[in-house]
């Protein structure tokens, strides 16, 4: 009996072991990609072709016949529309992560959660500092963000030798910090709510949700619903993106022993890769391209600028790794094995690079115009010093 009960367990691990080396692999790999879609947009930004770029970006596309059709921007349905495939893989992540990962237990969450809170609300607050009393302190929420992809590819290069739990733990934190992220667009980053397309839309999740309840795994039932509340809360006001997370937590996954049976785990490992390697460069592509000037510089010392590059490149590290440190020291959790505290100060460090996320919220907190690409240049700006820096202290780390 005993020997049954140690092989099932086994196999448990072995299963949650692989999927979180896919998804590190995965995440690792497709930061290259982001990194070389975000250096092209802003080559075409500051190069001859910068008319056509933004021409393209900003070129009408209308979607549906007569009345019924919804014209928006190329960039609007990038930002609008192809993320939410993005936000819906987040979804089912989150889900999973929760349910089966690393995210499951009280004592495994501690430190990652408390983490990614701190990396949250220190850089928030930093940014408040910086624009206190200014038209500009709607952006706080920018530099909360950390960019999984770029965070963990550059884990991977510059720490190779690291124990694989500082990577577990950053992974964990990142997925906490996207919840966050999710939860802070869906409060504070909305326009005046349309109540009778906020209840359409919450009726069909109420659907979508008795059609899991019953075991229903077809994926075109959860695809039509989802287009379906996409639509309603594009219309209502909350930021179409949410539906993809909510339909994300709806999706059924069984449990740890049958997951791979269920819908969870399928579409999961479907869609990620077209989320890492289409959606997520596509968006780099179109949100990029910031317009390299002397002038574009000097506005980083904005309170915008300041905010945002104080906030990731010192607010995260001081959130992340203060949040460990204290929870080390009162003794409330222990390092894990073969962890120093020096590998959680490189983690904070990492942390700090917000691209994909901060543009994304920025993009809401700003609309089109100057601070928007002040914005934009603080991010790329602290997300490459971050990520330098980050590499530095893994590289002195044995």
């Amino acid at each position: 009996m005993r020997k049954k009960l140690h092989r099932m367990v086994g196999r448990r691990l072995r299963v949650l072991t692989e999927a979180f080396m896919e998804f590190f692999r995965r995440e690792a790999s497709s930061g290259l990609l982001l990194l070389g879609c975000a250096l092209l947009a802003m080559g075409l930004a500051n190069s001859p072709w910068a008319a056509g770029y933004e021409a393209v970006l900003h070129q009408p596309l209308a979607v549906g016949w007569g009345e019924a059709a919804l014209s928006m921007s190329l960039l609007h349905w990038i930002n609008d529309g192809l993320m939410a495939l993005f936000f819906f893989v987040i979804g089912m992540e989150i889900k999973r992560e929760f349910l089966f990962g690393e995210l499951k237990s009280l004592s495994a969450t501690v430190l990652p959660i408390a983490a990614a809170v701190g990396g949250m609300v220190v850089p928030a607050l930093l940014y408040a500092a910086f624009n206190w009393g200014q038209p500009t302190l709607g952006g706080w929420g920018v530099p909360m963000a950390t960019d999984i992809a770029f965070a963990l590819g550059i884990l991977s290069f510059a720490a190779g030798h690291a124990p694989r739990s500082v990577a577990v733990f950053l992974t964990a934190l990142a997925i906490v910090d996207d919840l966050g992220g999710i939860v802070v667009i869906a409060l504070f980053y909305t326009s005046s709510l349309q109540v009778l397309a906020l209840a359409g839309g919450a009726a069909v999740f109420l659907l979508l949700w008795l059609l899991a309840r019953r075991g229903v795994h077809s994926f075109l039932p959860y695809l039509l619903g989802g287009m379906a509340a996409w639509y309603a809360f594009l219309q209502a006001g909350i930021h179409p993106t949410i539906a993809g997370v909510l339909l994300g937590f709806l999706i059924p996954a069984g449990r740890a022993r049958s997951m791979k049976r269920y819908p969870l785990y399928r579409w999961e490992h479907q869609l990620a890769p077209w989320s890492a390697y289409l959606v997520m460069p596509v968006f780099a592509l179109a949100n990029a391209g910031i317009p390299l000037s002397l002038a574009g510089f000097a506005n980083l010392a904005s309170p915008i600028g300041l905010g945002v590059i104080f906030g990731l490149c010192l607010g995260k590290p001081l959130g992340i790794f203060g949040s460990v440190y204290a929870l080390v020291r009162l003794g409330i959790v222990k390092l894990p094995e073969k962890t120093r505290l020096a590998h959680f100060a490189g983690a904070g460090i990492l942390g700090g690079i917000g691209f994909t996320m901060a543009l994304f919220i920025a993009s809401l907190a700003f609309g089109d115009g100057g601070q928007l690409t002040t914005a934009k240049t603080a991010i790329v700006s602290a997300s490459l010093l971050s990520g330098l820096l980050g590499t530095l202290v893994f590289k002195f780390i044995r």
